[in-house]
């Protein structure tokens, strides 16, 4: 008998999960490029700009060395958590035990992607922002829990209202989200806003995990600040990093998760089952990306902001509202008046052959926004700009 007649089938958690976003969009804009279109994509948060050169050099260097094709340490190379530890000393005055509070990621995704393994029972309750990052309800319905989703909403400053979850509900509770400077809203949340979280989590013993994958893309003099900042919160949290935003390092998969020790060893023994660790030359790339010199951080962001800037000026000239966003790397704009998110962005795509991200994307409440991301090469940039300027919206 076939494998076709016997009915294989995959699991229900598979079944019933949504395509990946940014799949589906890579499946849009090559269906238009197939018709000739040359499409210029504002949409994933990929950095155009190269990894520094001495981070590249030190991953060449290693991966010359036979020493480093065998099997990475389970737990990451102690020379890594170390540096790590340093980074968060360095960056926010955090002392991290690089044993026991530092976990080191095959890329934050991951990490992100497999914490409620380690702490989500089937019918347990994971808050979610909403709109927020995809894998923070992925990684919790591939769990078996279920999402809780949290609006996220322009009158609130995109800053989840706590007071809002029914009491049954945060009591079934297990993880909270939260991601601040956020995706995809570009929101930051002032620290007030991180002891009332640490409050509601001592008050329900849940789990915060912060993605702080965007701390260091910043404007205007802006310093977003660590959630592990607020007095107690490693009682009660974790947040995650990452190259690949940082350091322009997105393909490099490398990142880690401090705080909560008992969140850390969980982590740990769920990736000691289900990897084998990071390949020894990218974790002394990191390395040396950590330890080096921050300043040219300062010079990538300037560019970045310069995007930034002439992206609010050409949505403006076209009647969009938006104000520029101090943090991360991407504008969130409202779709004009009457007009559903996907539709705008199609119009966007056949219109202009520039594709930006419907806001519906990353959840129901992302409905009536759209997303622009700063990562493209600036001359790709202003031609964008300019087949937009001149839609007939």
């Amino acid at each position: 008998m076939s494998v076709e007649a016997r009915g294989i089938r995959p699991a229900n958690r598979i079944a019933n999960l949504p395509p990946y976003l940014f799949a589906e969009v890579d499946r849009r804009i090559a269906e238009k490029r197939a018709a000739g279109f040359d499409v210029i994509s504002l949409g994933i948060g990929d950095p155009d700009l190269p990894s520094p050169d001495h981070v590249v050099a030190a991953a060449q260097e290693a991966v010359a060395d036979p020493r480093r094709h065998r099997y990475p340490d389970y737990y990451g190379l102690p020379e890594f958590r170390k540096a790590i530890a340093r980074w968060y000393e360095n960056r926010f005055e955090i002392t991290l035990d690089p044993d026991k509070e530092v976990v080191p990621l095959i890329g934050s995704k991951e990490g992100i992607a497999h914490i409620p393994l380690a702490f989500v029972d089937p019918g347990d309750v994971v808050l979610v922002p909403d709109p927020g990052y995809p894998v923070y309800s992925i990684g919790t319905l591939l769990a078996n829990g279920e999402p809780y989703l949290m609006p996220l909403r322009a009158d609130s400053g995109f800053l989840p209202d706590l007071d809002t979850i029914p009491e049954a509900v945060a009591d079934r509770a297990r993880i909270l989200w939260i991601n601040y400077p956020n995706n995809p809203t570009a929101a930051i949340a002032p620290i007030e806003f991180f002891e009332r979280v640490v409050s509601y989590a001592r008050r329900h013993d849940i789990l915060v995990c912060h993605d702080n994958a965007y701390s260091d893309v910043a404007y205007d003099g802006y310093r977003a600040p660590s959630f592990l900042e607020v007095p107690g919160a490693i009682d009660v949290g974790v947040e995650f990093h990452s190259l690949s935003k940082t350091y322009n390092m997105t393909g490099w998969r490398s990142g880690m998760m401090v705080g909560n020790r008992t969140a850390v060893e969980a982590l740990g023994r769920v990736k000691t089952n289900v990897d084998s660790g990071i390949f020894d030359a990218v974790q002394i790339a990191s390395i040396a990306a950590l330890d080096g010199d921050p300043h040219w951080i300062e010079e990538r962001n300037r560019r970045f902001q310069t995007r930034r800037d002439a992206i609010v000026a050409t949505l403006k000239k076209i009647g969009i509202d938006v104000s520029a966003p101090k943090a991360s790397l991407y504008i969130w704009a409202p779709v004009p008046a009457g007009m559903k998110s996907v539709d705008f962005s199609l119009r966007v795509l056949d219109d202009a052959a520039v594709w930006v991200t419907p806001g519906v994307g990353f959840g129901a409440n992302g409905e009536g926004y759209f997303r622009i991301s700063l990562t493209v090469a600036d001359h790709r940039l202003s031609e964008a700009l300019e087949r937009i300027e001149k839609l007939n919206l």
